[in-house]
């Protein structure tokens, strides 16, 4: 079934696929790593294919579940959905087949906004003109430091009718971000035990360039110890803007 989300800016997740590897410093504190060890131990039908313990760890096998595949046709309200954040659907282990068969999924249920997110940019970009892209799926890509800029660029290649970027957790600055064909920038800190310290002037100069290029910005969380710890007030207010595209829930 779908879980209801704490994310702030989704409603639901849904997860056809589970698993990942690390691919990037953003990777190091990977909340669903360590999420996916919990429901291991806990017996979770969908956690019990383990990962390279040197990329990834237990449970934590990248695995597709196509008897989830039917979970939105039963949802009775309009929901905006993370899909796969417990994977990263573009990973090289997810069949191409596997990846249409989602994306006929959300196209056949236009009542809900779906929302993609990936670090394998590349990948994406190269697979692109093999898949039918439904109105209703947002495309995003993590940019959490200067050195994966690649990364939008691709998204620009891809086409979507929502592209996104997630500057989360946001390890460095990210000057003269090249936001054109960009709808939509997410910002926030990293949260856990581990969490590494955020500069707030990185989250300010974001915001402000997504004013200048007049793209919606979303900020989550400064993050810490807990994903709330800190709270998300930015100059004493909530920065919660979404897509122009964004589907009344």
């Amino acid at each position: 079934m779908a879980t209801n989300s704490a994310i702030e800016w989704t409603e639901v997740t849904w997860n056809p696929v589970t698993g990942c590897d690390r691919v990037a410093a953003g990777c190091d504190n990977c909340y669903a790593l360590a999420l996916s060890k919990r429901l291991k131990a806990m017996g979770a039908e969908k956690y019990q294919n383990d990962g390279d313990p040197r990329t990834s760890g237990p449970g934590f096998g990248v695995t597709i579940h196509p008897g989830s595949l039917q979970q939105p046709y039963r949802w009775r309200t309009p929901k905006v959905v993370f899909v796969n954040s417990m994977s990263d659907l573009f990973h090289a282990k997810v069949p191409l087949d596997f990846i249409r068969d989602i994306f006929d999924v959300i196209r056949d249920t236009p009542q809900h906004t779906y929302q993609v997110l990936t670090k394998r940019a590349l990948r994406m970009a190269r697979v692109a003109d093999k898949l039918d892209w439904p109105e209703n799926l947002w495309m995003g890509v993590s940019v959490e430091s200067d050195d994966v800029f690649d990364r939008i660029d691709h998204l620009r290649t891809v086409p979507a009718a929502t592209r996104f970027l997630s500057c989360e957790p946001l390890l460095t600055a990210l000057p003269d971000l090249n936001l054109d064909g960009i709808d939509w920038v997410i910002a926030g800190g990293e949260s856990g035990p581990r969490a590494r310290p955020m500069d707030p002037a990185w989250v300010e100069d974001i915001r402000d360039q997504c004013g200048q290029a007049g793209v919606a910005f979303f900020f989550k969380q400064w993050g810490g110890r807990t994903p709330k710890a800190n709270g998300r007030e930015l100059d004493g207010r909530t920065w919660d803007d979404m897509p122009e595209t964004a589907a009344t829930a």
